[in-house]
């Protein structure tokens, strides 16, 4: 079974050297393909062996819009040659539980009934006291799950990943397959590391306040209080273990999708959970050591 692993970066070094490392381990550096928003000769150097697309970045304008119908046309030409595409952002990492599947083609494997799988997401989080060293998943650990971060991440056949959920034909809507399998997870790192958060943020807070038509919206124009009210709202979760927090959140989110006929788009819905977590022991050797 052959997969690929797509992914777009504007300056997420952090995040995409960890994105790199753990895709390329599970699928290898060839079948991984990074596109690179404007002329950046380190993304190269953080993804050797990998495939580096440059597109231009001299107009913002529509910047959502002509960024997702890219992704998808190049998402459908991989298709022509692999079973499957995993697409993410890059600082969105595909996971499995290992007690469930032996890698990530193994949990990919187990849905060959399904057109589009999609990830129980969460957020995983910096706290104080996390080692500064070490694999991601031994240092950093806290994490709440989230409806928004739950997307379509992966797919067997072209299809558009449209607002964090899949298009299809309006006439399909209500009966196309949701498939969030059990023990299969986005980890969104945006909180992971503070300097990597400081620096997306001014990313953010920089497009975001251009004068081109189309731009991301109020959480990148006020990208640093978003995060901050993110951080502050998190401190205040109760921890739950991790297997009542789990359970809870894919009981909650696998069933009854979001169906959303103004766009034909099927998606998780965007819930949120009042408590905490900690990831188990068990996913600690997942990302290889990044240095």
């Amino acid at each position: 079974m052959k997969v690929a692993a797509l992914t777009m970066v504007y300056r997420d070094y952090w995040a995409l050297a960890h994105w790199y490392a753990h895709h390329a381990a599970q699928l290898g550096a060839e079948s991984l393909y990074v596109v690179a928003h404007g002329p950046d000769p380190r993304i190269a150097r953080i993804c050797p062996g990998a495939s580096v697309i440059t597109v231009p970045r001299d107009d913002l304008q529509a910047f959502d819009r002509r960024r997702g119908e890219m992704l998808n046309a190049f998402q459908a030409g991989l298709h022509r040659m692999y079973d499957w595409v995993i697409r993410t952002d890059a600082d969105e990492l595909l996971l499995w539980d290992p007690a469930r599947y032996g890698g990530l083609k193994e949990a990919l494997a187990a849905q060959e009934a399904a057109p589009v799988v999609t990830a129980l997401g969460f957020d995983l989080v910096a706290q104080d006291g996390d080692p500064d060293s070490g694999r991601l998943f031994a240092r950093r650990r806290n994490l709440c799950f989230s409806g928004h971060y739950s997307k379509a991440v992966a797919a067997r056949r072209p299809v558009g990943f449209v607002l964090h959920g899949t298009q299809v034909a309006a006439r399909r809507l209500q009966g196309f397959p949701f498939t969030m399998p059990r023990g299969l997870y986005l980890a969104h790192l945006k909180y992971a590391d503070p300097e990597a958060l400081r620096r997306a943020v001014a990313v953010r807070m920089a497009v975001a306040g251009g004068s081109e038509g189309g731009l991301p919206g109020a959480g990148w124009r006020a990208a640093d209080a978003d995060a901050a009210r993110f951080l502050s709202d998190f401190a205040e979760k109760p921890v739950k273990p991790w297997e009542k927090a789990e359970a809870r959140a894919w009981e909650t989110l696998s069933v009854k999708p979001a169906r959303l006929e103004k766009y034909a788009v099927v998606k998780t819905r965007a819930l949120k959970f009042p408590h905490r977590t900690v990831l188990p022991e068990r996913f600690a050797g997942l990302c290889p050591l990044v240095a």
